[in-house]
């Protein structure tokens, strides 16, 4: 394998490696699942067209999530939806481990200690990828009580994982 070959192998295993903290990014940027699967995608193709450009000694997860913006940037222009005005801003914010490998360990962990009928709510929403509206069908609920319960379970795994971080800050 020639010099060209190795360098562009270690980028496309540094995207591998950056995957869950990209795809995490690319949700919070994107209107939904498939839209942020499909600008993964294409970020997956641009590093490893561009991969020679990149300097291993360099800060991957920056570079990458430029590509990233630019590819949502993109697909948002091509299927006419609005840019969204804060969206240098929301990047700018993130700092680069809040999507680290500990902290998705840490957000499974709280889900499971959701209750049951919340669990299976939360699973069929953002693991299955169901709308509101589908889980009230399936659930022969009203797609007001789903909404509730999501927030509410969104708010309790934000507690928990709010006390799960200040525990592993103060040891």
């Amino acid at each position: 394998m020639n010099e060209f070959n190795q360098h562009t192998l270690k980028v496309q295993q540094l995207f591998v490696q950056h995957q869950p903290q990209l795809r995490a990014f690319a949700l919070v940027l994107s209107s939904d699942f498939v839209q942020a699967d499909d600008v993964m995608q294409e970020t997956f193709l641009t590093i490893t067209a561009k991969a020679a450009e990149f300097d291993l000694e360099s800060n991957f997860l920056a570079w990458s999530r430029s590509i990233l913006r630019y590819k949502l940037l993109e697909s948002r222009r091509k299927n006419k939806l609005a840019t969204v005005d804060c969206l240098d801003s929301l990047i700018a914010s993130c700092p680069d481990d809040w999507a680290s490998e500990d902290r998705v360990q840490l957000l499974m962990q709280c889900v499971e200690k959701l209750p049951p009928k919340s669990r299976e709510i939360v699973v069929m929403r953002y693991q299955r990828e169901h709308s509101p509206t589908q889980i009230a069908e399936l659930l022969d609920r009203s797609v007001n009580s789903v909404n509730v319960a999501l927030s509410k379970a969104r708010q309790a795994i934000r507690e928990c994982m709010d006390r799960q971080l200040n525990l592993g800050s103060s040891s």
